[in-house]
């Protein structure tokens, strides 16, 4: 596998040991990013970005805004670098969220980096815990040599991601509905699950997404 540095965002939330740990397992170099100038497409140090963990979608937009982050995460995406976001990292690549309800008749914007919204489930059992199995569509990198067929990975969550472009859906899986787990759109990935807590198949993921 080719070595590549790659640069973890800690915005507060949680996962974070999950997900250097993981990396580690795959012998794969990487740090915290020390700020969003680190993002800089002229001078960052890493080949690739992971955006995890979880939290409410408000509270995590508003440390983006506040930290300066969100314009950095939306200037390295438009400019096509490797980018991963992993379950609220997914969710705040879309315009809106029914979990962030709109204060004084304005909708709470996310990166809107993805046209669509993020909606709850349906059913009364919220939110969805534990694994259930992804199934890839044609193409994308995500899911390919061992995972061509798909996998199981663990989720956490009570709102699920609508893209307005359904060619975006890398992967789907079922929860009171059938909804997209997972995102692709050139070098931007995204997954609803998460692979540091998915054992073999989310290692496979992750090497996959890195190039390995």
């Amino acid at each position: 596998m080719e070595r590549k540095l790659v640069g973890v965002i800690d915005h507060g939330a949680g996962n974070l040991g999950s997900v250097m740990n993981a990396l580690r397992r795959l012998s794969v170099p990487a740090r915290f990013v020390a700020g969003p100038e680190e993002l800089s497409l002229s001078s960052s140090p890493f080949d690739r970005v992971i955006f995890p963990g979880d939290g409410h979608f408000a509270t995590a937009m508003a440390s983006l805004e506040r930290s300066g982050y969100a314009g950095a995460i939306a200037e390295w995406v438009r400019a096509d670098r490797p980018f991963l976001g992993i379950c609220i990292g997914l969710q705040l690549l879309f315009e809106s969220s029914q979990e962030a309800p709109p204060v004084n008749g304005r909708a709470v914007p996310g990166l809107s980096l993805i046209p669509g919204t993020v909606r709850r489930f349906p059913g009364r059992k919220v939110p969805q815990i534990g694994w259930n199995f992804a199934a890839p569509g044609p193409g994308g990198s995500l899911f390919r040599g061992d995972l061509r067929s798909g996998g199981f990975f663990y989720y956490i969550h009570s709102y699920y991601a609508d893209p307005s472009d359904g060619s975006v859906c890398a992967a789907e899986t079922e929860y009171y509905l059938r909804y997209c787990c997972a995102i692709e759109r050139g070098a931007l990935a995204a997954v609803q699950f998460h692979p540091e807590k998915s054992g073999p198949a989310g290692l496979a993921l992750l090497k996959n997404w890195i190039g390995g």
